[in-house]
């Protein structure tokens, strides 16, 4: 009989490259992304080539922006002498939690060149409004 510690050990390994091989894929479909920030805005860059805007889709949530969509390519050659058909198909989403101070009732989003820019603007400081209060005696 062999005893769990014994076993433990090579359990997991096991399944080792199907963890591995599941990490490639979601790197394969998850895009390719860049946050920045400014003094009055925070902006996040997604790399979306051959993604269509009408297949990109974003959604706010509290303080976090979800981006999702479909990649979907296909490309056909045709010659004389040979047929060669290629597709691409995956569904991707990026979530990106943003600071306390993002105005997200102002987000922008611009798609060019396969490039999805969004700017999120950081919420006005409210300005030194401090005043004395007065206090009444009893």
């Amino acid at each position: 009989m062999v005893e769990r510690s014994q076993t433990a050990g090579w359990w997991p390994h096991l399944y080792e490259p199907l963890r591995r091989a599941g990490e490639k894929v979601a790197e394969w479909f998850a895009p390719r992304s860049e946050a920045a920030t400014s003094s009055d805005s925070y902006r996040i860059a997604l790399e979306l080539p051959g993604v269509e805007s009408d297949d990109i889709e974003i959604a706010v949530q509290d303080d976090t922006v979800i981006v999702s969509g479909e990649k979907r390519f296909e490309r056909k050659e045709e010659a004389d002498s040979y047929f060669f058909s290629e597709r691409e198909y995956g569904a991707f989403q990026r979530t990106f939690r943003l600071p306390g101070d993002a105005d997200m009732s102002g987000i922008d989003a611009e798609f060019k060149n396969g490039v999805l820019m969004i700017t999120v603007p950081k919420a006005r400081a409210q300005k030194d409004n401090a005043r004395r209060i007065p206090i009444r005696s009893a």
